[in-house]
């Protein structure tokens, strides 16, 4: 295994899973970098590292993760001092290598395709990272970095990364929005969200097995006017929720319209 010494800029929910993990692969971890110490300085313990408030990296660092909210990254990149030859790399999906400044020659995109929750801990067994970099070498030891963690590394460029980050937000986001409002609903029949454990985990199960275009039911695939009709009735109690369902329902019925 390649060592190298790595720190971070942030200790948020993906620096602190990234962070973690590194450290009890055995990879070396030197400095953590966050604005406030609520975070940074347990991360840094945990890690044997040391925390400060500021964003300059000293010797010996040999790579750099920034994962901070989408909304600074700009501004963080362009505020790194580090030696010329570290290794700069960003986590974020939906952002490629024009973010970094000038100065900063050796740079990358580290982005691993998951959702991250303080306190929960994930496997990062065949975890798939996207990777993009500056140079061959900076490909190379991302590449590494990744495969020490048990990860799965795919070269992809800017534009199909944001498309994929697109994906996850369907995929991730929008269905977890959807489990909320199942949610909601669930305790207006006054019954307990585990009720739909079983068909939640047997949906997602069915998805990846047989393919989520070939896995549809419901009224909405079978443009089921009636019983439609009577749940817009029974959402009656949330209009946003009614609007979801109309949309949700008719893209539905004109995707397997197209398909027929």
């Amino acid at each position: 295994m390649a060592h190298y010494n790595v720190s971070f800029a942030g200790a948020g929910r993906v620096a602190g899973a990234l962070c973690r993990e590194m450290h009890s692969s055995g990879i070396n971890i030197r400095q953590i970098a966050s604005e406030s110490g609520t975070n940074g300085k347990p991360l840094a313990d945990s890690c044997k590292a040391s925390w400060s408030s500021d964003l300059i990296f000293h010797d010996p660092v040999d790579v750099i993760i920034v994962a901070v909210p989408d909304q600074r990254l700009h501004q963080v990149l362009n505020s790194i001092k580090c030696p010329g030859n570290t290794l700069v790399a960003h986590t974020a999906g939906s952002f490629g290598l024009d973010l970094f400044s000038e100065g900063i020659k050796n740079k990358g995109v580290f982005y691993p395709l998951q959702t991250f929750s303080k306190g929960r801990r994930i496997s990062f067994r065949a975890l798939p990272f996207f990777i993009e970099a500056s140079d061959h070498q900076t490909t190379g030891t991302l590449k590494k970095l990744a495969e020490t963690l048990g990860g799965k590394v795919y070269l992809v460029n800017t534009e199909h990364r944001r498309m994929l980050h697109l994906a996850a937000v369907f995929v991730c986001n929008f269905t977890n929005h959807m489990l909320t409002a199942g949610k909601e609903i669930t305790s207006k029949a006054g019954l307990s969200f585990e009720v739909l454990e079983p068909l939640i985990r047997e949906t997602i199960s069915k998805a990846l097995e047989m393919g989520p275009e070939k896995s549809q039911t419901g009224p909405a695939v079978r443009n089921d006017q009636n019983t439609i009709a009577k749940h817009i009735d029974l959402l009656s109690f949330s209009p946003e929720l009614q609007e979801i369902y109309k949309e949700v329902t008719q893209s539905i019925i004109e995707h397997y319209k197209k398909s027929s």
